[in-house]
């Protein structure tokens, strides 16, 4: 019985989404946005694809409005979700920058607010009241933990980088167990593919910084398709057999990509390809017909299309050219 009640809710929760898709923002409408000739003829086609208005010349209220149109999205997703894990999987990441923006401010003595993001499971003011009053057991037991081992690495290295390593260390972990309590295959390829695109970015950042192996060895992550030891080994080498190592992944591109940031080429264009990398593996969710895919896709679809408004309005305040915001522009569903 409890099997046909979960079949009867995905078949439910993946027809709406399905209809939900059609809300995505085109290539067309946003071709619309680069090529309109004020900013708020941009606004204003926007605001007919159902956002608030939005002032690029105040970035912080920008994305407080944003922030506001995903929290809506989610809410209103979360009652026909089967399993609210799929939803969690979207606002965990928020929960660990807020402990980096607090354990950081809580060093220099300065408040944390304007950089705290109230997108995460848990409230962003509950979350900075337990963390600065050491009621750490008042949180979810991961979070606990790994604000627990962030502010005694801070504490013992007087570095936010690697206390900033430790929380995504267990950011990830966390994400990877909550995709295997799910029993999602869809859901653990994504977190792998998160994982594998972040051990790449690793390994260019550490690179281009000239920073040691040691290094690299200490922020490169468990868990993805692209073994930690064969990154460390193309990081040893200074970059030498990075586009063999991922030619036969969904990261070659980005690979390749990198391998030009190494000799002086574009960052953003790298971070661009990591990032479209997941989004490929997302894309595929469009032609399942059924299950938790659709709902984890359109919801990823969504993160996408809130970074690309973010690129076009941002960029036309800062007088880039189409040209430039349209390669800068994530690939999404549609």
């Amino acid at each position: 019985m409890t099997k046909k009640i979960r079949d009867t809710d995905y078949l439910a929760i993946s027809a709406r989404v399905k209809a939900m898709e059609t809300g995505l923002l085109s290539r067309e409408r946003m071709e619309q946005i680069l090529d309109a000739r004020t900013d708020e003829e941009a606004v204003k086609i926007l605001q007919e694809c159902g956002y608030p208005e939005l002032n690029a010349s105040d970035p912080e209220a920008m994305d407080a409005a944003l922030s506001a149109v995903r929290e809506a999205t989610l809410a209103d997703l979360t009652g026909g979700a089967p399993d609210p894990r799929y939803i969690d999987i979207f606002k965990l990441k928020y929960d660990y920058h807020n402990i980096k923006a607090i354990l950081k401010a809580q060093a220099m003595d300065t408040s944390p607010d304007r950089m705290l993001m109230d997108m995460g499971r848990v409230e962003a003011k509950v979350l900075k009241e337990a963390v600065q009053a050491g009621r750490l057991d008042e949180l979810p037991e991961s979070l606990a933990a790994a604000a627990a081992e962030a502010r005694e690495t801070l504490d013992a290295t007087r570095d936010p980088q690697l206390s900033d390593i430790v929380l995504d260390r267990w950011c990830y972990r966390e994400m990877a167990g909550v995709a295997e309590e799910t029993g999602s295959a869809f859901l653990a390829g994504y977190v792998r593919s998160q994982i594998d695109a972040a051990n790449l970015r690793s390994l260019i950042r550490t690179l281009r910084m000239g920073k040691s192996a040691d290094f690299l060895k200490t922020v490169l992550l468990e868990g993805g398709d692209v073994e930690p030891g064969s990154i460390l080994a193309v990081g040893t080498a200074g970059g030498s057999g990075l586009t063999e190592l991922y030619g036969p992944t969904p990261l070659q591109a980005a690979a390749e990509a990198g391998a030009e940031a190494l000799r002086g080429g574009s960052l953003t264009e790298f971070e661009k390809r990591c990032d479209d990398a997941v989004g490929d593996y997302l894309s595929g969710a469009q032609f399942v017909p059924f299950g938790e895919a659709p709902l984890l896709g359109y919801l990823a679809a969504r993160e996408t299309e809130y970074t690309n408004i973010r690129i076009l309005l941002m960029g036309r305040g800062a007088g880039l050219s189409a040209g430039v915001i349209r390669s800068r522009l994530r690939t999404g569903y549609v």
